[in-house]
């Protein structure tokens, strides 16, 4: 889960878009539907993807998706499991970042 989790989120955020279309060449861009928009929250108390089609994702907690790591059957499996969820979480904050500087460059803030 974690795993999808985190190609998508790196995907999408490769993408990201302002809340409407844009001129772009004289045209108005219209960002693919799973363009990441907003993500808001932290790791701690869970984050929130929004994409340009209205949909919505809520990652489980930190604490929630390492809970999860640990009922894996092997040491292995539950170190690769928690290994995506750090990678995972500092995306997101990264992405986070990212989307709120494009926001604010592109106001003129």
């Amino acid at each position: 889960m974690v795993a999808g989790l985190v190609v998508g989120g790196v995907a999408g955020g490769a993408a990201i878009a302002a809340d409407g279309p844009e001129l772009v060449g004289g045209k108005k861009y219209k960002p693919v539907p799973s363009t990441i928009v907003s993500v808001t929250g932290d790791k701690k108390n869970g984050f929130e993807i929004r994409r340009y089609d209205g949909s919505e994702q809520f990652p489980p907690t930190d604490s929630e998706a390492r809970a999860e790591c640990n009922e894996y059957d092997t040491e292995v499996a539950r170190v690769r499991c928690r290994s995506e969820v750090r990678t995972w979480y500092r995306d997101l904050g990264d992405m986070k970042r990212a989307i709120h500087y494009a926001r604010s460059s592109a106001s003129g803030s």
